[in-house]
């Protein structure tokens, strides 16, 4: 029961830490949708904390189409985390060209992680298979929980079909995707869920020396970046928290 808070920096997972997380998912780059994070990431943020960190393992943006060498990139970041003991579990999904899940891939990535769970990630999300039929599936081929908006742009918004996956009992249903201060509880309430996923992120303003004043990438520079917010966390903690009182 709790917030599992998605980081791409220390800073982020420092606040999210004191905001009183139970679970980090670490990535890179959450401006486009997250990556795998660098080894020196997470091991710096196992010796931060002993609260459980999840590792994403996604080699790019874009679909959950992967080749076999993109995959062969995916598992050798997977036991190089495991064989040096810096994570608790792993995020993964991996679709076939049909948008189904691609269970070969998905069976090589449970088995190199056990015991280690594996989250099945928001690829959940763009599948054109049955979602109460997948559930199913995904609880066969071995994964721990499944984070899910519900197939919708939010996971507010996707409130029914979270219901229906959550009273299956088969899986640990996450929500993920616009979770906020003002709609956690009323998420809590009508889906029975006991976890949810945010990023729970604010602007931070950067100064004229601290901001970038010519493009590194095609992405045009910002006067901001984005971290996770204390107040924010701990506020949907205590939410949480108070519901089981």
């Amino acid at each position: 029961m709790g917030l599992e808070v998605c980081v791409d920096t220390f800073e982020s997972a420092k606040n999210a830490i004191i905001g009183g997380a139970m679970r980090l998912e670490l990535c890179s780059s959450l401006s486009e949708g997250g990556l795998t994070p660098s080894i020196g990431f997470v091991n710096k943020i196992r010796r931060l904390t002993n609260i459980d960190i999840y590792v994403l393992l996604r080699v790019r943006s874009g679909n959950f189409v992967y080749s076999r060498e993109e995959m062969d990139i995916m598992l050798f970041d997977l036991k190089t985390i495991k064989d040096l003991k810096l994570a608790n579990g792993f995020v993964f999904g991996a679709l076939t060209e049909d948008r189904e899940i691609n269970t070969t891939y998905c069976k090589q990535v449970i088995s190199l992680a056990k015991p280690l769970p594996v989250t099945f990630h928001r690829a959940f999300d763009e599948m054109r298979q049955d979602p109460l039929e997948t559930v199913n599936v995904l609880h066969s081929l071995g994964f721990y929980r499944i984070l899910s908006s519900g197939r919708q742009e939010t996971a507010e918004k996707g409130i029914s079909l979270l219901k229906s996956m959550h009273a299956m009992k088969k899986i640990l249903i996450m929500p993920g995707a616009g979770i906020t201060p003002d709609n956690i509880l009323n998420i809590r309430l009508k889906t029975e869920v006991n976890e949810f996923h945010c990023s729970a992120r604010k602007r931070k303003q950067l100064t004229e020396n601290e901001r970038n004043h010519f493009r590194m990438g095609t992405v045009l520079e910002r006067d901001y970046v984005m971290v996770t917010d204390v107040n924010t966390v701990r506020k949907m903690c205590e939410i949480i928290e108070n519901d089981y009182e």
